[in-house]
């Protein structure tokens, strides 16, 4: 039964409006029943949807990988081969953002260690970030 508004079930899954409304509009979210006065109307399922989806964005999967999860969780009986490459790929991106920010940390540390306090025309720091040679 439909029978939340747009703004409860921003409410009940911390996900703001325009959110909810662009989900609709890629397709991760299906068209809302609309009252006479053209009113969303949501129910359980938009809930719980919405949920998985607010929950796989807040672990940094992309759209096309929480459209890929949210079809294979409509089939239970399927082998999971197919969720686990998904989630071994997002690990795997995970763990080259990871080694970045720690070349990048080593690189503002050393900056930062180089710093004689002077005048900004010697700061490592502004040198370090207009180097773009530089690859962390």
């Amino acid at each position: 039964m439909a029978d939340i508004s747009i703004g409860e079930l921003a409410r009940r899954t911390s996900v703001k409006v325009p959110t909810i409304r662009f989900y609709e509009q890629v397709g991760l979210l299906p068209a809302p029943v609309r009252t006479e006065g053209r009113q969303r109307r949501y129910g359980a399922t938009a809930v719980a949807r919405l949920n998985f989806i607010r929950h796989a964005r807040e672990l940094g999967f992309e759209l096309p990988a929480v459209r890929e999860l949210l079809s294979l969780s409509e089939q239970p009986e399927r082998s999971c081969i197919e969720v686990d490459r998904i989630a071994r790929r997002h690990v795997e991106d995970i763990n080259r953002r990871i080694a970045r920010l720690v070349a990048l940390r080593g690189e503002l540390e050393s900056s930062l260690d180089a710093c004689g306090h002077g005048r900004v025309a010697e700061c490592r720091v502004i040198e370090a970030l207009a180097d773009q040679t530089a690859q962390p």
